[in-house]
């Protein structure tokens, strides 16, 4: 390719495609008719020597190259947007309405001072929350179903850090809890040690957005040769609560969700008997929205609000006799 003779405004229809999968959405953003989207691809594709995208049934599949290129032409094109065009989005007069994916527990932690900062400041902006229904929502991102996804993420956010920030996905941490393992007041189990031995002879609830009986606790307990018997799945953390707070089921939750399921005062909460890794909760977005002035805004304000959510006071932890 000669950079010297390629037209930039095939990039501009470069991003918007990528950002799209679609070429009459992406004609639509650029103001153009799909006809003239094709033909500038079809330029592309002459300057570049390859074909960057696939025809399918439902939009176009970018080539390994063009995932590639995509976050550095984004970054160009926005740092050139940003420079010519630097007015800031402002929430008292700019409408904004956004759709975010968290599970039941997240929304009822960040919303309450989320709401309490947007009357405060009086901002126009709208949300709308989504059930969160997976562990990876990166394809709600690149769809463009959610605008932004909190949650705990593993997998995904692993995936992320091993491409080195060349993913069009990006994520921030939030804050980080701990697991616990969580049972009624007065519980056979809840007024001493939890031994590894009492744990897996227990009936357990798990928390499972797909229904599937097995997360991360099993996945320890089998490193271990261990077990245990699941005898309910729900897709709620408030379920949960309520659910435990009223029979001899035990569950694991964050330390920080057991206040948000509503029932803290009739829950205990013990140590795990087995090793887990910290729950890291992070906000991911799609790359499209990076430099989006009223997103990055709006991200902003999840950051303030985990921030206070943290700060809020809870009740006491429950401790056991021998530790008062």
């Amino acid at each position: 390719m000669n950079f010297r003779t390629l037209d930039l405004n095939l990039l501009r229809v470069f991003d918007a495609v990528m950002a799209e999968g679609n070429l009459t959405r992406a004609a639509e953003r650029l103001a153009m008719t799909q006809p003239a989207v094709s033909h500038a691809l079809k330029r592309l594709k002459e300057a570049m020597g390859e074909d960057l995208f696939q025809r399918q049934a439902f939009g176009v599949k970018p080539s390994s190259h063009a995932e590639s290129l995509w976050p550095e032409v984004r970054a160009a094109l926005n740092r050139l947007r940003l420079a010519l065009d630097p007015a800031d989005f402002n929430p008292q007069v700019d409408e904004l309405t956004v759709h975010l994916a968290m599970a039941d527990a997240t929304a009822a932690m960040l919303l309450p001072p989320l709401m309490v900062e947007f009357e405060r400041l009086g901002v126009l902006a709208n949300i709308r929350v989504l059930p969160l229904t997976t562990r990876d929502p990166r394809r709600l991102l690149e769809q463009g179903e959610v605008d932004c996804a909190v949650g705990y993420f593993p997998n995904a956010v692993a995936t992320l850090a091993s491409q080195a920030g060349m993913a069009p996905i990006r994520n921030y941490r939030l804050y980080e809890s701990e697991y616990v393992c969580v049972m009624r007041r007065g519980h056979p189990l809840a007024d001493q040690e939890l031994t590894l031995d009492a744990y897996c002879a227990a009936r357990h609830l798990l928390v499972s957005f797909s229904g599937r009986a097995h997360g991360f606790v099993d996945e320890s307990l089998n490193a271990l040769n261990r077990s245990r018997r699941i005898v309910l799945t729900v897709n709620q953390f408030f379920t949960a609560g309520r659910v435990v707070a009223h029979s001899d089921l035990l569950t694991v939750l964050p330390a920080s969700f057991i206040e948000a399921t509503g029932y803290r005062s009739e829950l205990v909460e013990r140590p795990l008997p087995m090793p887990l890794a910290r729950v890291h909760v992070e906000m991911l977005w799609h790359l499209r929205n990076d430099d989006h002035p009223a997103q990055a805004w709006l991200r902003q304000r999840l950051i303030a609000a985990a921030i206070n959510a943290q700060a809020l006071p809870a009740a006491p932890r429950n401790r056991r006799q021998s530790d008062l």
